[in-house]
């Protein structure tokens, strides 16, 4: 588990899958990241089970649950995805939009950026973003990372913003 000054970055588990079905069904989510065919408590298990649990074991890393210290309410994940057309591991966040513009993506992310470099050795990251997804776009800008080019996720055809950032 990680920490920050107000928030617990900790490993996703089969309990948070009523939270996963709120999160991936929010409107941006579904625009900005996707459709990931979640509607049901059975198919928010099966998403966590091939997404950040399967990453964990195969790769010692993947996305967290991020909540607030406080009151340990679920605000979003956040994390390192690898993916395979990359070479780099991704960061990616996520957040219910009842919590956006308080802060928390910019310290989870910074959070996940010094784990990614000082924990896994890593030496660069990359994030991928819509580019009509504005609100990402400037906070991966605020973490420092910079846009390198166009890219194609397999069996997409629309193009998205591929940043780096060296740690």
């Amino acid at each position: 588990m990680l920490e920050t000054e107000r928030l617990t970055l900790s490993p996703l588990s089969y309990r948070d899958s009523e939270f996963i079905l709120e999160l991936v069904n929010e409107p941006a989510f579904i625009r900005f990241i996707g459709d990931r065919h979640v509607r049901t408590l059975e198919d928010a298990k099966e998403y966590l089970r091939k997404g950040p649990i399967e990453s964990y074991e195969l790769n010692g890393f993947g996305l967290c649950l991020v909540g607030r210290k406080d009151d340990q309410a679920p605000l979003g994940m956040c994390g390192l995805v690898k993916r395979e057309a990359f070479e780099y591991p991704d960061l990616g966040f996520a957040f219910l939009e009842k919590y956006w513009a308080n802060g928390y993506a910019h310290e989870s992310s910074l959070a996940m950026i010094d784990h990614a470099a000082n924990e896994l050795g890593l030496k660069r990251i990359i994030a991928i973003a819509d580019a009509d997804n504005r609100s990402s776009i400037s906070l991966l800008h605020k973490l420092g990372f910079h846009f390198e080019h166009m890219v194609c996720m397999p069996g997409e055809t629309k193009e998205l913003c591929r940043y780096a950032r060296d740690i």
